[in-house]
């Protein structure tokens, strides 16, 4: 039987295109490898969102042509976001891939595996099912894919297209298969979670979708990433609020906060808005967890605009922030924008920027302090359980480490109550509640 190894660059988004070609391939007859020198296949899953993810995407991509001399590689494919931004310059300077795709298409990537191999190909032996690469109590449900937002630096459109919500009814279905199948923690995910259905029913109906999603029995938790500010409302965080399924946690990007930055960036929405709805989730409820992500030195960027938005995250507190300095992508109106900020400049403004988070971080964190959580086990290291609560999101967050007991068995996957003792910037320290399950 030939064996598939995947590696998965890039966002939780990238990830589920992985999962669906290793679906595909599954259907037809071959097995995943969790070992890439097992592997006769060995599939990158690029991504091409800025420069450092290029670069990281190229290195990988050398990394694994080395396993067709060292190991059991007959096919190396470079495949993603990359792939599909830059498919002819690729194609003509990236002869170690033997078969460069784009991000679509997933039935006719593994044509064309099969081709190279065989000579041909054949039907699907069953129907392709995910094969997830996160663990089986957790997984990612996309809910679109593409965006409408036209935002002056992003190239996501240029990649994925415009926004293609799926339908209601296919979502419910993927999810109950999900958790028929033993996963307990559902993260909604899209470019644009908060914008779903638009497209489809003509005004956003994530609202009425996570509703749907909480009557899933089987699932125990479902969090939400990637929401839009203009489109999260008192509705999108009533429904959160009341849901019990439903983490009182939500991933949205601002991006900036100063009014002619946000116009420039062609970010939908006002700063009034932003300020507005921040303030709300913290009325509504204390505890609410609220992760962002802000750009420095966008083109125009003045001392004055940062320091705008130093004040802003200082007045009102996210617990997360991912901060990335500005990078110009081929092909976005912001890369030909009068204006660009020096290299030194943005990296001395992005380190103010966390330095600033890092203490907002750290007093939120002591706050929990002596508090008792409900936590996903996420791993076992050097005697210690990695876990995560409501709070942490899964791959972009911190950890609650306590140490295993010795009077009871714990394994990735379970559910404990644990009692916060210390915390730092981004991780805490807690003791397993005695009984707790």
């Amino acid at each position: 039987m030939n064996k598939v190894f995947v590696v998965s660059l890039g966002c939780s988004k990238n990830q589920v295109d992985s999962e669906e070609i290793l679906g595909e391939l599954v259907s037809r007859g071959f097995a995943k490898a969790e070992d890439p020198e097992d592997a006769d296949v060995i599939i990158v899953n690029t991504c091409g969102f800025i420069e450092s993810a290029k670069t990281e995407s190229l290195d990988t991509v050398f990394e694994y042509a080395a396993y067709k001399d060292e190991y059991s590689c007959r096919l190396l494919v470079v495949c993603g976001c990359l792939t599909e931004r830059y498919y002819d310059e690729l194609t003509a300077e990236l002869p170690e891939a033997d078969l460069i795709w784009g991000v679509k298409d997933h039935s006719g990537l593994a044509d064309a595996i099969e081709q190279r191999l065989f000579g041909g190909f054949s039907p699907a032996k069953q129907a392709p099912e995910r094969v997830l690469i996160t663990p089986k109590y957790r997984a990612y449900l996309r809910i679109a894919d593409g965006c409408d937002n036209r935002c002056t630096y992003c190239a996501i459109p240029l990649i994925r297209g415009g926004r293609v919500s799926y339908p209601m009814d296919k979502l419910i279905e993927e999810a109950k298969g999900l958790a028929d199948r033993g996963v307990k923690e559902l993260t909604v995910i899209a470019q644009d979670t908060s914008a779903y259905g638009v497209d489809l029913y003509g005004e956003p109906k994530l609202s009425e979708l996570l509703s749907e999603l909480a009557k899933i029995e089987k699932l125990h938790w479902i969090r939400l990433l990637y929401t839009y500010p203009n489109t999260v409302d008192e509705k999108l965080i009533g429904v959160i609020s009341r849901e019990k399924k439903l983490l009182n946690y939500i991933d949205m990007p601002i991006q900036h906060i100063n009014a002619e930055l946000l116009k420039r960036m062609n970010r939908h929405g006002t700063a009034e808005h932003i300020k507005f709805i921040t303030d709300y989730i913290r009325t509504v409820s204390p505890d609410f967890i609220l992760r962002t992500t802000a750009m420095v030195g966008f083109p125009g960027e003045t001392d004055e605009q940062f320091e705008e938005l130093l004040d802003f995250i200082t007045e009102h507190h996210f617990d997360r922030i991912g901060a990335f300095t500005f990078s110009p992508e081929d092909g976005t109106p912001a890369a030909e924008m009068d204006g660009q900020i020096p290299e030194s400049v943005k990296k001395r403004r992005f380190d103010r920027l966390m330095r600033r988070q890092m203490k907002i971080s750290l007093a939120l964190n002591r706050k929990r302090i002596g508090t008792t959580v409900e936590a996903l086990v996420d791993g076992i290291e050097n005697g210690y359980a990695l876990c995560r609560s409501y709070a942490e999101a899964a791959d972009v967050d911190g950890f609650i480490k306590i140490k295993l007991p010795e009077d009871r068995s714990i394994v990735p996957g379970d559910f404990i109550f644990v009692n916060i003792t210390d915390a730092g910037v981004y991780d805490l320290t807690a003791e397993i509640e005695k009984g707790g399950a």
